[in-house]
């Protein structure tokens, strides 16, 4: 079974499962381990972590190849690569990699932006000791794009260069039609195309991925539109809990918001992480969004109003901004004030179907309360 690796800030998840993808689309059979969830090829389910521990990863390789998986493909955070959680060599050697973007995160565990970008570094350095040659995907659309080609380009690599509108391997440059693409958002092409950068070299064929690529649906709360027949305005989950991230989703649902329309957003930032982009998320909302709704997002185990005033002191300009620290009340405001034309962003959790508050996690999922929601 051969081993892909997906690194970087943002797109992990939906760049590892669009790889998967295309290579069933090959007729091959590829298992995948993300943040989301794992898949074994005959079971789906949730590991914990976005890289699962060694142990972990060894048993649920021996699945994979018991059901038949030919490759794996896996997120690999920071987090993995600095404590070695995959086993580079012995456990996990990897066939390939590629890297999405890196952007301001997990600053509480890394302490610089430079110590941040060695880890990710490094990870394209651990495949080349393993495998010489392997080929690596590079993004050039995200932050810090061009430094990370810079920096892996000496490396005993196939380094490929890939950006909106071409990818390719070697000396070819394949462009792709992204017309018929479902996923909104330009970093959604990026992602696309980095997978397809990494599954050509894999060995899937090129109208192979060019079939596949208008057959990708959202999913896993990544711009994931939540109907309600009570709502007036389209409502959307996104994962999107970073500066960057967020920024990008406003983006691009600035793109789709009817000219006349309204772009809210309703978020917050989780507690007991990197506490220097909280004010940046506030800048980047109510630079993108009409209406700013600030609420909490995982606050663990700090005080939700203290994590909302460092957000709201990055926010500037005269946008329409209001507090509401109960994330469910802060979701009714918005579904309550959108109108016919209005495009709503519930972002932060994504996915996720708890809340954490104080060590407790509550049941919590932002689309189950969309869908409950009903006017008073």
């Amino acid at each position: 079974m051969r081993f892909w690796g997906i690194t970087g800030t943002n797109g992990k998840t939906t760049t590892a499962w669009i790889f998967a993808a295309f290579v069933d689309a090959a007729g091959k059979k590829c298992g995948y381990i993300t943040t989301v969830e794992a898949f074994d090829g005959a079971r789906h389910f949730y590991t914990g972590y976005t890289t699962p521990p060694i142990a972990q990863l060894r048993d649920i390789y021996a699945a994979m190849e018991a059901n038949g998986c030919t490759d794996c493909v896996m997120e690999v955070s920071s987090h993995a690569i600095h404590q070695n959680r995959v086993g580079f060599g012995e456990t996990t050697r990897f066939s390939g990699g590629a890297f999405t973007n890196l952007t301001e995160d997990h600053l509480d565990y890394h302490k610089t932006m430079e110590e941040y970008f060695r880890v990710k570094r490094s990870f394209a350095e651990r495949i080349a000791e393993g495998r010489p040659g392997a080929p690596y995907a590079v993004c050039l659309d995200g932050g810090c794009g061009r430094e990370m080609l810079d920096a892996v380009k000496g490396l005993p690599l196939d380094v490929i260069p890939v950006t909106r509108g071409t990818a390719g391997t070697g000396g070819m440059t394949p462009e792709y039609d992204l017309s018929g693409l479902q996923l909104v958002g330009d970093y959604n092409k990026s992602n696309v195309l980095v997978a397809a950068a990494l599954a050509e070299a894999a060995g899937v064929p090129h109208d192979v991925i060019q079939s596949a690529i208008p057959t990708l649906r959202p999913r896993w709360g990544r711009l994931e539109l939540v109907e309600n027949p009570n709502v007036k305005a389209k409502v959307y989950v996104d994962f999107a809990h970073t500066p960057d991230g967020l920024e990008k989703v406003l983006s691009a649902a600035r793109g789709f918001t009817p000219s006349g329309g309204r772009l809210w957003v309703v978020f917050g930032a989780g507690g007991d992480r990197d506490p220097m982009k909280r004010p940046l998320m506030g800048e980047a909302a109510t630079h993108l969004a009409d209406v700013v709704v600030v609420t909490s997002d995982n606050p663990r185990s700090e005080d939700p109003l203290k994590i909302i005033d460092q957000i709201v002191a990055g926010a500037s300009g005269a946008k329409e901004i209001h507090v509401e620290p109960d994330r469910r009340e802060a979701i009714a405001y918005a579904l309550a004030g959108a109108e016919s034309g209005d495009v709503v962003i519930v972002a932060g959790k994504g996915h996720e179907t708890t809340q954490e508050i104080k060590g407790v996690k509550h049941p919590f999922d932002d689309r189950e309360v969309i869908r409950a929601w009903r006017a008073a």
